[in-house]
């Protein structure tokens, strides 16, 4: 395996999220919740087609019957399921309520949280390149939050639940196609019983479209995580943090031009403050990797 082809699979599951926030505004009619749930049980049904397609079934089980074995993995699977389904709920209803800038922030904060966690928890080496990246991030998402006007709890939550999604798949040895199907099974008997006896609306009683919509909602989930469950595996967490800024990037470019959210001067700094840490941050592993052939 190349050593930048964890780079490839970590880009496309952020340039992915990143462009996700127009296919829920296609769902503008659909509750947040009720978004939730039905990402949940076609993302379990899309799984499971993608495990019997590529003859993974035993594999799946093969990985299932091992993680039982130890209650430390079965309960961290357990905590993956909660945080990522923490984390899309939080997501789906903040770009609803049209504050898209504010999940963008949230997946700025994101990142300094993965690089905290992967120097600290993980004792990943925090090289000078990436603490003055780091600097550099924190002073543009501190400027960010400052022009918001207010305390950004749906950022820090997004944040913070998607850095503890991570760093509990970084820790499990399971293929990436068991992973997401474990999570995604877990949280299904929740998401049916809402939707078949708890929402307002019932189980798929939409127009044509948006049931279609809704179906296509667990393949739009499901490539990402896919995607992103094999580029924690072969990326540190500290070079995944970084990568991380892609998403936000691309919402905040679609919040301005595509959604007319309001930016000025100041946001315009404070972006530039959080890109020029991500360019120190590659430059600096790039000039490293070229001299000591080392793997980002």
């Amino acid at each position: 395996m190349k050593k930048d082809s964890g780079l490839v699979y970590g880009f496309g599951a952020y340039i992915i999220w990143g462009i996700l926030p127009l296919y829920w505004k296609l769902l503008g009619n659909v509750g947040s919740v009720d978004i939730l749930f039905y990402r949940i049980i076609w993302s379990l049904i899309f799984m499971t087609i993608y495990l019997v397609v590529l003859r993974k079934i035993p594999t799946f089980i093969r990985e299932v019957k091992e993680l039982l074995k130890s209650r430390r993995n079965t309960l961290a699977i357990i905590a993956a399921a909660i945080f990522v389904s923490l984390n899309w709920g939080t997501y789906i209803y903040t770009v609803s309520i049209g504050q898209v800038q504010q999940a963008s922030l949230g997946y700025y904060i994101n990142p300094l949280l993965n690089v905290l966690a992967g120097a600290i928890y993980l004792k990943e080496p925090l090289s000078r390149q990436a603490k003055v990246a780091s600097l550099c991030a924190l002073t543009g998402v501190v400027l960010l939050t400052i022009q918001t006007g207010v305390f950004p709890f749906n950022s820090l939550f997004l944040a913070a639940s998607f850095c503890l999604y991570g760093l509990t798949k970084k820790q499990l040895q399971l293929s990436a196609a068991t992973s997401i199907t474990l999570e995604t099974l877990i949280i299904a008997p929740l998401a049916l019983i809402y939707l078949f006896f708890l929402s307002p609306v019932g189980f798929m009683n939409y127009s044509l479209n948006t049931n279609l919509l809704l179906m296509g909602a667990g393949i739009v989930t499901a490539i990402p995580l896919l995607l992103f469950a094999t580029a924690v595996k072969k990326l540190s967490y500290i070079t995944i943090g970084f990568l991380q800024y892609v998403n936000p990037t691309i919402m905040l470019a679609m919040a301005i031009f595509l959604f007319h959210e309001p930016y000025a001067l100041p946001q315009f700094i404070a972006f530039a403050f959080i890109w020029l840490g991500i360019l120190i941050f590659i430059l600096g592993n790039f000039i490293q990797s070229r001299k000591k052939g080392l793997r980002l």
